[in-house]
């Protein structure tokens, strides 16, 4: 199942442009209006999710890379060995791969990720994100769905 790491590459592709877009278009912090819910907006993060550990004193910048590295060595590996029907798992693990390495190559050269989509409603705002957290997204949704209805779905194609 390999041959789902062009799907990887094309989101690590995909996030680098759009990064470098934003960071060379936008001005950091100023919110840029596109539809009633949605902004452009140049934010750093130094940490995780939600900004966890961002004002750990830098030392998470290697922690985070050092993870996203060893969970991408796991990744590639699960990858290698899943049997060829399982095409589900296989758009996961690549989604969150190329979302990972996304965002490391983020952590290693700037020692923060580019973040630039923000959606709120009223004053409510959701923290800002980027493509490689959204493929990283959507591939633990299939993960989590993979493991809920996996089984049966295979049940219902007569393979289980």
């Amino acid at each position: 199942m390999l041959k789902w790491l062009w799907l990887s590459l094309f989101v690590i592709l995909l996030d680098q442009a759009t990064k470098y877009l934003a960071d060379s278009l936008l001005t950091w912090g100023q919110p840029v209006p596109v539809l009633p819910f949605f902004n452009l907006t140049l934010l750093y993060n130094t940490g995780a999710a939600f900004s966890f550990l961002s004002d750990a004193g830098g030392w998470q910048r290697w922690f985070f890379i050092v993870l996203a590295l060893g969970v991408s060595v796991v990744l590639v590996h699960w990858l290698r060995r899943l049997p060829q029907e399982q095409l589900r798992m296989a758009l996961a693990l690549s989604l969150i791969l190329g979302g990972a390495i996304g965002n490391v190559i983020d952590r290693i050269w700037f020692g923060h990720v580019i973040d630039f989509i923000q959606l709120y409603y009223r004053d409510w705002y959701w923290p800002a994100f980027n493509l490689a957290d959204s493929a990283i997204t959507m591939g633990a949704v299939l993960l989590i769905w993979d493991g809920l209805f996996g089984k049966q779905d295979h049940t219902a194609e007569g393979k289980g």
